[in-house]
């Protein structure tokens, strides 16, 4: 290592952080200045996870997940926009007329919105279906806006479809597996519509989306609690569907850590990017359902029974990716300066990784104050990558501590022009390139460096980083 490395042993930090350190980030109020030194807004409640118990036993009637929007929204959309005393940006109606245009109907009912509206491409693909993971920015600017009957049509259309038989040859998926997204055919001669539902069978690749069921279970509560209407979430065909849901993921194997062991391919970077392993988007993704099915899931026998083993692994996965995920200047010092080939409950490098595998790049993009979930970890096997998705829902999600959830925030204004730029937002950084992207994505042409999942920009992640 050369002497950059060498100056990580001066720097001082706390790296791992405690199951009782479970503060909730306050985010209440806005700094004035121009750039994103500010305080965060609370997004779940201030409860630690140690309350989970405590609330297990009185009934977590109370325990509040999400902080979705409930009433109406303060911003100009139009419909908002004549309850307030000014009128709204023109870019503000392009945006909702844009919107509406993408509507999706089935039998003359709105259910969701398609992935991409451009009529000058003649190669659309499976670009003209609803997403569920893309609907779910569209439906909270719904909820915003005073139009939940959009949402909860989708809800309900998505959870139908869970119910088919899904089959990728001659496999048969979980019952619980939710489709990444489905289409509506219209047949002008019956007058008639059907839905077709993509659970992976037609998708590039092949892979099951493992992240909608999530956004699934996330959406649902962000829908009761912006409407006040529990009595959806209450059907027995919902709480079916999350326990079907939280069965797959919960379900007992050979795994030997708490997090969910994934494909490449399986979630908003839905092509070969090299996140296989344990990817922290869907850690991520998954703390926060199981956060957000404690509130929803019923105490029935089938309901108690379910949140009991949603609190232990809350426990059990808050302290893996505070321990194990998060790096600052003081784990990266310690990770330099592991020993390896330790065979013992009492090992430090738990996971074998050699120091010599530190990319050279991260001495220099890691600031003296700040820190980031690191993009996957399994043995022998560290991705230092920075992907925005993942680290913005660990803080939504209260994932992150208090201390962690600042010191993402730091890293993001120290590192802004990297992270952001002139075209917010980068989905991941740094760009994989020559000879590491022929190797990590198969020579994938649309994913060479700094396009698409590949350090692309994607604006719509502006979404969770201004939450």
């Amino acid at each position: 290592m050369d002497a950059t490395k060498e100056t990580v042993g001066l720097m001082n930090g706390s790296s791992v952080w405690s199951i009782s350190e479970m503060d909730d980030i306050d985010f209440s109020r806005l700094s004035d200045k121009p750039k994103l030194n500010i305080e965060r807004k609370r997004s779940f409640d201030e409860r630690s996870l140690s309350e989970l118990s405590i609330g297990l036993a009185r009934g977590i009637d109370n325990f509040e997940t999400t902080n979705s929007p409930g009433g109406r929204s303060g911003f100009n959309t139009p419909a908002s926009s004549a309850r307030n005393s000014f009128e709204p940006h023109p870019m503000v109606a392009d945006a909702w007329e844009a919107l509406r245009r993408s509507l999706v109907f089935f039998r003359g009912q709105p259910v969701g919105t398609i992935a991409a509206y451009d009529h000058a491409s003649e190669e659309v693909l499976n670009y003209d279906q609803v997403f569920v993971r893309d609907f779910v920015p569209s439906a909270l600017a719904f909820l915003m806006n005073g139009e939940p009957e959009i949402v909860k049509q989708f809800l309900l259309k998505t959870l139908h479809l869970q119910g088919w038989e899904k089959r990728i040859d001659r496999f048969k998926l979980g019952e619980g597996a939710m489709p990444a997204s489905f289409k509506v055919l219209h047949d002008p001669i019956r007058k008639t519509d059907s839905l077709v539902a993509d659970f992976g069978e037609s998708a590039i690749g092949r892979v099951a989306p493992v992240d909608s069921g999530f956004w699934w279970i996330i959406l649902l509560r962000a829908y009761t609690k912006s409407t006040g209407d529990l009595s959806l979430a209450e059907t027995p065909e919902c709480q079916k569907g999350m326990r079907l849901i939280l069965t797959l993921c919960l379900s007992e194997g050979f795994d030997t850590f708490p997090t969910l062991l994934c494909a490449d391919g399986c979630s908003m970077i839905d092509r070969r990017m090299g996140i296989y392993g344990y990817p922290i988007e869907i850690q991520a993704l998954f703390f926060m359902a199981l956060r957000s099915a404690c509130s929803l899931l019923k105490h029935d026998e089938e309901g108690k029974e379910c949140i009991e083993r949603i609190v232990k692994r809350l426990h059990a996965l808050s302290y893996h990716m505070r321990s194990y995920f998060w790096l600052d200047f003081q784990q990266l010092n310690d990770i330099y300066r592991y020993k390896t080939e330790e065979y013992s409950h009492t090992a430090v490098n738990k996971f074998n990784v050699i120091p010599d595998s530190i990319p050279d790049w991260v001495f220099d993009f890691m600031p003296t104050r700040g820190g980031y979930f690191i993009g996957n970890v399994s043995p022998a096997r560290m991705d230092f990558r920075w992907f925005a998705l993942g680290n913005c829902i660990a803080i939504l999600s209260s994932l992150a501590t208090h201390e962690q959830a600042m010191a993402i925030m730091d890293l993001i204004e120290a590192r802004w022009e990297e992270l952001v730029g002139e075209m917010p937002l980068k989905i991941a950084y740094p760009a994989i390139e020559s000879h590491e992207w022929r190797i990590v994505t198969g020579c994938d042409p649309k994913n060479t460096r700094w396009s698409y999942h590949n350090g692309g920009s994607w604006p719509g992640l502006f979404l969770v980083l201004s939450v």
